[in-house]
């Protein structure tokens, strides 16, 4: 049976989920028996960009550049895989959705005592899009998703084995909850705190102990090892399932919700602390749609009475 050919391409991003893809280890190699990496910037020296069964895109679109690579990607390619939570959701950079152009211009150039520029660079680098971070769907069509920040290697293998055999992928809609093995329990925790302030009791959900977790909001493509190994999950695979879908449902009203069940902590408290740290627990996913067409979201306001 002839190989696959698969490629890859980087776009705003950091590679960890280039880097993911090796932690396959010894089911690499069973994986390059059925597929021919055919590009892939951080391995080879590509410039072209070859005719492949799959485009596997890392990173968002920040740049004109990532956007002329993209439209080349679905040019070249019979399916486009968005992998990781940048190529999904516009991920962690997606930040820059809660700054104006100008301030981070300022703040990474001009202020920054690291670089000590004092001027802009325009000249031999891509021009940064006006209308900040976006996910790549944006601007091109894509066939399947695989958010994650990186997406666990058993994901992976997955997605790559599923697009060779033409067979849909086993993921499941579960959240990061369904791999925990934390168990919820009702308790008379009064206030909230961060898992550092004390010490954390190993068996029980994150928040029955007033420490806000994300896992109840997460999908789920990591196999939740952050809560099994004490760990408060972060939401770095983006929303879940019904809060994608629900555009009544936010992350911040359905934690309140069910911390608020769990505890004496008052919901109204709960849905205040999140939006006062609102950068850090949307911080994967608030450059996408998903959040920014919810009548809800109103993350400028939130950071504007918050902390910065």
């Amino acid at each position: 049976m002839s190989k696959v050919p698969v490629s890859f391409e980087w776009l705003s991003g950091c590679s960890g989920c280039e880097m993911s893809t090796v932690d396959l280890h010894d089911r690499l190699l069973e994986v390059l028996d059925e597929i021919e990496l055919v590009r892939i910037p951080i391995l080879m020296d590509e410039k072209d960009y070859p005719k492949a069964a799959l485009g596997i895109v890392t990173g968002a679109l920040r740049t004109d550049h990532d956007v002329h690579a993209a439209h080349e990607m679905r040019k070249s390619c019979d399916k486009i895989l968005a992998f990781g939570v940048c190529a999904v959701y516009g991920g962690p950079q997606g930040a820059a959705y809660a700054h104006g152009q100008g301030e981070l211009e300022e703040a990474v150039f001009k202020k920054n005592p690291t670089t000590r520029t004092n001027f802009i660079p325009d000249q031999g680098v891509p021009k940064i899009l006006p209308e900040g971070v976006r996910p790549i769907d944006s601007e091109i069509e894509v066939d399947l998703y695989l958010p994650g920040c990186p997406p666990h290697p058993y994901y992976i293998a997955q997605a790559i084995r599923s697009v060779v055999s033409g067979k849909v992928p086993e993921f499941g809609a579960h959240n990061v909850c369904f791999h925990c093995r934390r168990s919820m329990q009702h308790s008379e925790v009064v206030a909230l705190r961060r898992s550092h302030d004390g010490p954390v009791a190993g068996d029980t959900c994150f928040m029955s102990q007033g420490i806000l977790c994300m896992g109840s909001v997460t999908l789920d493509r990591c196999l939740a090892p952050c809560p099994q190994h004490g760990t408060a999950c972060t939401g770095c695979a983006g929303p879940s399932e019904h809060v994608i879908l629900e555009p009544q449902r936010d992350i911040r009203t359905e934690i309140a919700e069910r911390m608020s069940r769990m505890t004496r902590i008052k919901r109204d408290d709960i849905i205040r602390e999140i939006e006062k740290r609102s950068k850090t627990y949307y911080a994967y996913a608030m450059a996408s749609p998903v959040f920014r067409k919810k009548p809800t979201f109103l993350l400028r306001r939130w950071i504007e009475q918050g902390e910065p």
